[in-house]
């Protein structure tokens, strides 16, 4: 038994001095990447804020350890990839910060990302610091940069329930943001890319109100948050080569059937929909934008979806502006939502096509 007891004294005397050797890295390192919608909150912490929201960096040794905290209890999400490999989706807890040890399979330098699971009203994953034998530049840039905007299928909301069921827990609990057909597609073209997306929203009115209550896409895409906090605008130097767009899945919606909903007005619709688009080119002239239609709706709702689609296309003649259509529902998730698997099929639909509006340049 003394022997034994000696032993698990050595190894833990082994680790103890292995971690003090490791130099420690704030978040603000300029070795470090971010991606998406972030801020730096103090000169050493940084919060991963949007969905898909990440932090990358190439680190030598064989271990590392990340310093995380969700900003809401009493818990958020994270997923960590290693190598560009998923590793797992990470249960960050709020009320302390989260050491997270990684062992790495490389002998020389590994590639390390943390990538926010979950969207912006969730709350922020709180970046403190990293700890490694040895940060070294990250290999290049890609090319190309892409935007999703979108609602809670952009969000990869309730995509995932490998932890917690669904109609179980918290609304947060099934986001996977990483593995939502936006951030897919894109690692498949090699391209950089940013969610801003928010669960129920729309062009000219939410899942459940008529712009009465709740902002729409239009009155929170310029603010960090996307939300009605306009203290805080998005500024970023990401100036994306296309510009994807799926939004009209809350606007055709029904609601509650318990609050009062009007009828879809086209018209709203449509005008909300080419004043957001000049926005978009008015920022950033020559980005190419992809229209989506919506994997959740169906019959009648999406031929008028998809009709004024091309009304907005149409107004714009001398743009490069392209709409794809989904052929049918992907409604395999939590609450007819597309699931992790319909995600991966959604992606592998729209490769191709983005395939062919880069092929254009």
């Amino acid at each position: 038994m003394f022997k034994y007891n000696l032993s698990i004294i050595c190894f833990l005397i082994i680790i103890s001095c292995k971690e003090n050797t490791l130099k420690i890295y704030n978040s603000t390192d300029k070795l470090l990447k971010y991606t998406g919608r972030i801020e730096q909150l103090t000169d050493s912490t940084t919060a991963l804020i949007g969905s898909a929201a990440s932090l990358e960096f190439n680190t030598k040794g064989d271990s590392v350890l990340l310093f995380l905290r969700s900003e809401v209890t009493p818990r958020n999400y994270v997923v960590l990839t290693i190598n560009d490999e998923y590793q797992e989706r990470y249960q960050i807890k709020g009320d302390t910060v989260n050491k997270i040890t990684l062992q790495l399979p490389k002998k020389e330098f590994n590639k390390i990302g943390i990538h926010k699971a979950t969207e912006a009203a969730s709350g922020n994953i709180i970046i403190h610091k990293i700890e490694a034998e040895k940060l070294v530049p990250l290999n290049g840039e890609n090319s190309v940069l892409i935007e999703f905007i979108g609602d809670s299928i952009t969000c990869g909301a309730l995509a995932d329930n490998s932890d917690i069921d669904c109609n179980e827990g918290e609304y947060l609990d099934q986001h996977n943001a990483y593995l939502a057909y936006g951030p897919r597609l894109a690692r498949t073209i090699n391209a950089d890319y940013m969610l801003s997306s928010v669960s129920g929203i729309g062009m000219y009115r939410n899942w459940n109100d008529e712009n009465i209550e709740e902002p729409i896409m239009p009155q929170v895409y310029n603010n960090l948050y996307l939300n009605t906090d306009d203290s805080k605008p998005y500024k970023s130097n990401f100036k994306p080569d296309i510009v994807s767009i799926c939004l009209g899945t809350n606007d055709m919606s029904d609601g509650d059937g318990i609050k009062e909903r009007l009828p879809f007005d086209t018209k709203k619709y449509t005008d909300n929909y080419i004043k957001f688009v000049e926005a978009i080119f008015n920022k950033n002239p020559n980005v190419r934008i992809a229209l989506l239609n919506s994997p959740m709706v169906s019959g009648d709702k999406n031929d008028t979806l998809v009709s004024c689609l091309k009304t907005v296309q149409n107004h714009f003649k001398d743009k490069d502006i392209v709409l794809f259509q989904f052929d049918k529902l992907f409604v395999n998730g939590c609450n007819n939502h597309p699931s992790v698997e319909d995600h991966k099929v959604l992606a592998d639909q729209l490769t191709p096509f983005f395939k062919n509006i880069l092929s254009k340049k």
